[in-house]
This record gives C-alpha cells, structure tokens and sequence, in this order.
C-alpha cells in the first residue's frame, strides 16, 4: 500500500476536510450541504475533460450524509476525488439499518467499481453484497473482520489517540474540575473515544496536581439531537465546564447545549468550531474523508486493497486537532501538540477498552 501522507502532523493541513470553520464546505458542483435529505440517489458525474471510467459510491448509516460528522466527512472525500481525478461519485442515504443491502445492491447495478459502506452498523450488509457480488470492491469505515474477503477492505482509525489530546486540553481548560462525555451508542468502537479522552484528563490532572471527575453517559443513538442536548444540559446544570461527544448527528444537540450554557464543549470526527466559534475549544479529528479518498485511489490505481484492514492514526496524519486554537489558555495547545508526539513515537500509548485504561491509570 502506498497510502500519501499529506497531513502536516495531522494538524497544519488537517483541515483540508474539515475545513468548515466559517460555513458550508464547497467541494465541487456537490456538496455534502446541498446533498440530497430523502432516501434517493445522488449522482455526481466526473469532470467533462479527463472522465474517469471509475466509479465509487457509499451509502451512509442512519446518522444521513449532513450529520455533520462522519458520514458527511466521506462525502467531502469522495467529492475531492471527482475534482482531482474525474472520478463518478455517487451515494444513498440510509434511513434505517434495513436500507444497507438494498442500497448497497443499487449502488452495485449502476456500474460502480468500489462500494463504501460508513459506520461500522454497515458491517453485516457489506459482508452480505460482497459475496454476491464478488466483482465489486467493498471498504467499510470502522470496522474490521475477523476474516476479511477479498473483496472487502476494512478502514479502522485509532480513535483514542485524538481522544487522549482532546481528553488533555479538556483537563488543562476545566476550571470546575468536572468535565463530560457524551456518547452515541456504546459499543467498543467508541469505547476507544471515551476512554482515550478520560486517559487525557486524568494525565492533566496528574501533571497539575489536582482532582478531575469525569461524568459520562450515553445518547444511545447517533441521531438524536434532543437526547444528547439534555444529557449535556444537564450535565452542564451539574458543574460540568467541558463536555467532548463521540455522537454523531446527536452530539450536534451537545453543542447547542453549550452555546445555550455558555460553556465550552468538544467536537468529534472533524473540525466542528464553525457550529458554535465562541464554545467549540477543538475537536477531535479523525479524517475520515481523507482515508476514503486515499484508499479509493489505490483501488482506482490498480492497487490491491481487499482482504485486510487499514488503521489510520497520528503516524499515518490522518487524526489529530485543529491547528485553530484560539479558545485555549496560553501554552495549551502547544503542550497538546508535545503530547500528540509522545504518543507518536509511542512513550503515551491511550487506552482503547476499560480494562488498559484501569491499567493506564495504575501506571
């Protein structure tokens, strides 16, 4: 695999797919905002000069293609593929899990060459068109098989390590000592989220010397903007002065939740500050976009791509936080920056499961 590394430590140049600091995002003719809100196709057709006869699609899970996350963040990517290369794009929003095949079968019979599934809630229906349809290249984002066809590639990040330096800022920022997380659904995908970032605020604890308690607690959806804006409510009523969600389209709810308070809160996936400039402090990147990109070019490019797993973290430039930092205290961000390169070099390793975080904190 020859996967690029354009990422400035994951930082600088970061927000090439994030970059929605001020607005929507333009990404050619379509973009993630304009795209389509019911269960249709969007067809997006390569350049009129250099048409690429590669095709590559996706289909969302239910969080939908603007939930200001992950999902719209595999968009963006595939809309930058149509823009450099003249690649056919193409996706369907999922409205319920039911959706997945038959999506994934509609995508197939319109001629692509590599099929996408987002949200590892994909990951029975990738399996299942890939056996039907062994002509077709799969990649699903976060999820990893234990036996992987041929036909399938899975895309993983190291979610805790963003986590852990997000977790970090969180405990040099609080001033209540009592910081949140807000979770999607549990599962131990976001498992690496919630403890990478507890791992973080209780090593800035450590370093200043001082208590930090950790209030955490579940949406149990990806979509409910309502339930994860009154768990931050109240979680904000109850001393809390900083809160980081691992929610998709739920913890957009989170982040009302703050600007209402008037605290401070921790974006997720990419660079969430232009929903709330004044309370975003930074956000946990995990270039999702990028990954899709880059992997879809290997399968363009003739590259071999089935039958493994791709993981993505700090080494590979593909998560990290904004280089935007103006909300943090003096010296923060640059201590962060000092921390994102222990774990680089592999002196800090976050926790991903309670058991190693019990473990990081015995250390």
């Amino acid at each position: 695999m020859k996967i690029r590394k354009r990422i400035v430590f994951g930082l600088t140049a970061a927000m090439a797919l994030s970059l929605t600091a001020c607005g929507g995002v333009k990404t050619g003719s379509t973009t993630a905002e304009s795209a389509k809100t019911e269960n249709t196709e969007n067809t997006g057709g390569g350049t009129s000069e250099g048409k690429s006869s590669f095709s590559v699609a996706m289909i969302t899970d239910t969080g939908g293609i603007n939930d200001q996350s992950f999902n719209q963040s595999a968009w963006e990517g595939l809309t930058e593929l149509k823009e450099e290369k003249g690649v056919e794009v193409n996706y369907i929003e999922s409205k319920q899990a039911s959706d997945f095949v038959t999506n994934l079968e509609r995508l197939g019979d319109n001629g692509a060459n590599l099929l996408w599934g987002v949200g590892y809630a994909c990951a029975d229906a990738v399996l299942e068109a890939a056996d039907s349809n062994p002509d077709i290249q799969y990649a699903i984002i976060d999820n990893a098989y234990d036996d992987t066809p041929d036909n399938v590639t899975g895309v993983m990040f190291r979610a805790e390590e963003p986590s852990f330096m997000v977790g970090y800022v969180a405990g040099r920022m609080t001033e209540t000592g009592k910081v949140g997380f807000v979770g999607g659904i549990s599962s131990g995908l976001i498992d690496q989220f919630q403890y990478g970032y507890e791992a973080g605020v209780k090593y800035a604890a450590k370093e200043l010397g001082r208590d930090i308690d950790i209030s955490v607690q579940y949406a149990e959806s990806f979509s409910d903007a309502a339930k994860g804006k009154a768990i931050a409510t109240k979680m904000y009523s109850d001393g809390c002065d900083v809160i980081y969600h691992a929610a998709g389209g739920s913890g957009t709810g989170v982040i009302e939740a703050a600007k209402e308070a008037d605290k401070w809160v921790i974006g997720v996936d990419r660079d969430q500050a232009y929903l709330a400039p004044e309370n975003v402090l930074t956000s946990a990147l995990k270039l999702v976009g990028k990954a899709v990109k880059e992997v879809s070019i290997e399968a363009m490019e003739g590259e071999t791509i089935g039958g493994q797993t791709l993981t993505f973290g700090l080494k590979e430039d593909c998560v990290g936080i904004p280089e935007e930092h103006g909300n943090m205290a003096d010296g923060v961000y640059e201590d962060t920056l000092k921390v994102a390169e222990s774990i680089k070099n592999g002196e800090l390793v976050p926790p991903t499961t309670k058991e190693t975080y019990e473990a990081f904190i015995a250390e």
